[in-house]
């Protein structure tokens, strides 16, 4: 049986070690308390709550074929003539997105804003280890 640390379970699912001990309190998880009594969390049940979260987590009442949805808040905005740069903190995820400015002043995007990126691509992204 796979376990993880709490802090490492709130990692996972984004969300903070407080959430994850309410979680667990109310059996929304499963965890056991080792000997110098620390919980650890159920790999199989941390996995079925992902899951869970990631369905409802498409609550739009739309149906779309990209599964790579990331909520956040839009952190910048740069505009340049016709075009603009968004840039949405998602967790421990940055994504940046090259949008119309138009499409911008359409979805009111400004610092501080809740939005959804949503990742549907077809080519690969090399990256360099450090």
């Amino acid at each position: 049986m796979h376990t993880f640390k709490m802090g490492e379970a709130a990692h996972l699912l984004g969300v903070s070690p407080d959430t994850i001990r309410r979680w667990v309190d109310a059996g929304r998880l499963t965890a056991n308390r080792t000997e110098g009594g620390h919980r650890l969390v159920d790999g199989a049940d941390l996995a079925r709550l992902a899951q869970e979260q990631a369905e409802d987590s498409g609550g739009t009442g739309a149906t779309l074929s990209a599964r790579n949805r990331f909520t956040g808040l839009v952190t910048k905005v740069q505009r340049d003539g016709v075009m603009a740069q968004v840039e949405i903190q998602a967790g421990p995820h940055r994504i940046v997105s090259l949008i119309s400015a138009e499409a911008v002043d359409d979805l009111g995007l400004e610092p501080g804003v809740l939005a959804v990126a949503m990742v549907k691509a077809t080519n690969v992204v090399v990256e360099r280890p450090r």
